[in-house]
């Protein structure tokens, strides 16, 4: 990481965040244990406002850098987009993201037609939900309109696009060969990228 990356340079000194109110109790935790949890992982500071839902985030300390910023941030809005803190805490690893998905902005503000919509995301009693986080290792929240997913940037890519397939009504079974294909092609590259490292 370099210096401009690692470290506050451009004058960014606290980020913010807004949670809807009947997550704020699952952000803070009991005791506070939650919120103390970001703080002491992430070396920031977090201020919650228990009336609005606005969260403002800054550094906690000195050698607080930018990927701990953002990390913290993150953390937040997975949780403010149903994820449980658990499975916010993947984001803590360098190599997850967060992808949010607006149901609303692929199929506009039909509360009926986003009802469908998202009953085919989840699947009855969760199975197609449980089917994608099975076959990608993506953890996934639908929550309101929006739909959340935590994974490695190559595997948010394909849950996304499964997505959209299921918003685009295209059948389950063909979602499913499609994130398997990519997957597979997926595996195929990280074997393929192992095997140049090997030192013969």
């Amino acid at each position: 990481m370099s210096q401009r990356e690692g470290h506050f340079i451009l004058g960014v000194t606290r980020v913010y965040e807004k949670v809807p109110l009947e997550r704020i109790g699952v952000l803070i935790g009991e005791n506070g244990r939650v919120k103390r949890e970001i703080e002491e992982k992430t070396k920031t500071k977090l201020t919650i406002d228990t009336s609005s839902g606005s969260v403002i985030i800054e550094p906690a300390f000195q050698n607080t850098t930018a990927l701990d910023l953002l990390k913290a941030q993150n953390i937040v809005r997975a949780i403010a987009h149903g994820f449980s803190p658990e499975r916010a805490f993947r984001l803590l690893e360098d190599d997850q993201v967060l992808e949010v998905i607006d149901v609303k902005q692929y199929i506009g503000d039909k509360p009926n037609h986003i009802k469908r919509v998202l009953g085919r995301i989840i699947g009855e009693n969760g199975k197609t939900r449980r089917i994608l986080e099975e076959m990608t290792g993506a953890y996934i929240s639908v929550y309101e309109t929006y739909v959340a997913i935590i994974a490695s940037y190559e595997v948010s890519s394909v849950v996304k696009r499964a997505i959209e397939m299921l918003i685009e009504g295209r059948a389950h079974s063909t979602v499913y060969k499609y994130v398997d294909r990519e997957m597979f092609s997926l595996k195929r590259r990280g074997m393929t990228e192992l095997w140049r490292k090997q030192p013969f």
